[in-house]
C-alpha cells in the first residue's frame, strides 16, 4: 500500500481524469474558434466577390457593372474575373478614387463633392474598406492599366457656371462606360497653346466602348472654344447645363461674396444706372445668362443635334430623368436610374445612394447650396424683363421651353 499524502488521504484516479477532460475542452474550444474564424473570412471573401459576371439589371451584364462584384486586388481574387472584366472594373474603380475636392480655383471651381475615395472592396461589409486602388499588389495595376489608353474626350460638358455641371459629372461617373477627369482642364480657354498631346495626357485611361469626358463650364462663354473643339473633332458631343439666368446670376454672386465679403451689393453691380434701369451686361454674372448670344457662336461650328441642353432645375427635381436623357445622348445604356438617388432635404440637392465602391452616400459638398442673400424684388423683376427676350430666343434655338418665364 502506498503511503498516505500530507493530509493523510490516498491519491485517486480523479485528478488525472480531470486534467485530461480539461485538455480536451481546450482543444475543442480552440478548434471551434478556428472554425468560426475561417467561416468569417470565407463570408467576407464571398461578400467581396459577389456576382462578378452579373450586371446591375441582372440581365447578364459583364463584370464591372456597378453594384455587383468588386476587385479585391490579389492574384486569387483576380483569377475569378474574366480578363476583359478585370481591366474594365479596375479602370472603373480608379475612376471612383475620389480625392477630397481641390482647393478653390480662381475661376470659381470649388470643392463640390463630399466623401473620400472608396476602397477596392466596396459595398456594405466588403473587406478591404479604406484601401485605395493604389494599394493593390505591385504589378497588378500596371499589368491591367496598360490595356487602357488615354483618349481625347468624345464628350465635353461646356457650361454653364453655377448651372449644375459638377453634379452632372459626378452622377455620370457612376456609369461604368464613362471615364471622366475630375478637375476642370481649361484647355480650350486657357491652355490651348500647350497642345493636344498635353490635353490628352490629362485624361484617364479608357477601354474600347468607354467614353472619355471632361467638364469646363467657362467654355460656353469663350469665343475661341467652339472653333478649337471643332478642330480637335467635329464629332465631339457637347452638353450644356442651363439654369434660370436670374437664379444663376444670384448664385454666381453668392459664390463670389463668400470669397470676397467686401464686394459691392448685387443691386449695384447689376445696373449701370439704377435710375434708368440699364443692366450692366459687362458684369460676367449677367453676361453668362444670355444663353442665346453664346449659343450662336457654337452653332457656327456644331449642328444643334450634337448639343444636349440639360435643365439645372430638373437635375435637382428629377435627376434620374435628366440622366436618362444624357445617357441616351451619349449612346450609353440606361444604367443610372432612380435607384441611385435620394433627396437630401437639408442640402436641398439629390445625393447618390451608396455610390459604387462605397458604403456611404455621395452628396454635393458644403460649398454647394449656399443660402442666397435677399435681393430687392424690383431688381429681380427688372432682371426677368431683361432676360425674357433672350430666353424666348434660346427656347426657339434649342426647341425646348425651360419655363423660366412662366
Amino acid at each position: 500500500m502506498a503511503p498516505p499524502g500530507p493530509a493523510g488521504a490516498f491519491p485517486t484516479s480523479a485528478e488525472p481524469l480531470t486534467r485530461s477532460i480539461f485538455r480536451k475542452f481546450l482543444l475543442m474550444l480552440c478548434s471551434l474558434l478556428t472554425s468560426l474564424y475561417v467561416f468569417y473570412c470565407l463570408a467576407e471573401r464571398c461578400q467581396t466577390l459577389s456576382g462578378p459576371v452579373v450586371g446591375p439589371s441582372g440581365g447578364g451584364e459583364e463584370a464591372g457593372a456597378p453594384g455587383r462584384g468588386v476587385l479585391a486586388g490579389g492574384p486569387r481574387e483576380l483569377a475569378v474575373w474574366p480578363p476583359a472584366a478585370q481591366r474594365k472594373r479596375l479602370l472603373q474603380l480608379q475612376q471612383w478614387r475620389r480625392r477630397r475636392p481641390p482647393a478653390p480655383r480662381g475661376d470659381g471651381e470649388e470643392a463640390a463633392w463630399e466623401e473620400e475615395s472608396p476602397g477596392l472592396a466596396g459595398g456594405p461589409g466588403g473587406s478591404g474598406a479604406g484601401s485605395s486602388v493604389a494599394e493593390a499588389p505591385p504589378g497588378t495595376l500596371a499589368l491591367l492599366l496598360d490595356e487602357g489608353s488615354k483618349q481625347l474626350p468624345q464628350a465635353i460638358i461646356i457650361g454653364v457656371k453655377k448651372g449644375g455641371t459638377r453634379a452632372l459629372l459626378e452622377f455620370l461617373r457612376v456609369h461604368p462606360d464613362v471615364r471622366a477627369v475630375g478637375a476642370e482642364p481649361h484647355f480650350f480657354d486657357r491652355s490651348y497653346d500647350k497642345g493636344l498631346a498635353w490635353y490628352r495626357d490629362l485624361m484617364p485611361r479608357s477601354l474600347d466602348g468607354q467614353i472619355t469626358m471632361e467638364k469646363t463650364p467657362s467654355y460656353f462663354v469663350t469665343r475661341e472654344a467652339p472653333a478649337r473643339i471643332s478642330a480637335m473633332s467635329k464629332d465631339t458631343k457637347l452638353i450644356v447645363v442651363v439654369r434660370d439666368p436670374v437664379t444663376r446670376a444670384i448664385s454666381d454672386y453668392t459664390q463670389t461674396l463668400s470669397k470676397r465679403p467686401d464686394i459691392p451689393t448685387f443691386e449695384s453691380l447689376t445696373f449701370k444706372n439704377r435710375t434708368t434701369g440699364l443692366i450692366d451686361t459687362s458684369w460676367s454674372a449677367i453676361q453668362i445668362g444670355i444663353y442665346a448670344k453664346h449659343l450662336e457662336h457654337w452653332l457656327r461650328h456644331f449642328p444643334i443635334r450634337q448639343m444636349l441642353f440639360v435643365s439645372g432645375e430638373r437635375l435637382i427635381s428629377d435627376p434620374a430623368g435628366e440622366l436618362g436623357r444624357v445617357q441616351d445622348f451619349l449612346g450609353l445604356k440606361r444604367i443610372i436610374t432612380d435607384k441611385h438617388f435620394y433627396f437630401n432635404k437639408t442640402k436641398g440637392f439629390p445625393c447618390l445612394k451608396k455610390a459604387e465602391g462605397s458604403s456611404r452616400p455621395h452628396c454635393l459638398g458644403k460649398t454647394k447650396g449656399r443660402t442666397h442673400p435677399e435681393i430687392d424684388r424690383e431688381v429681380v423683376r427688372r432682371l426677368r424683363e431683361f432676360y425674357r427676350p433672350f430666353n424666348l430666343k434660346f427656347y426657339q434655338m434649342t426647341g425646348h421651353d425651360f419655363g423660366w418665364d412662366g
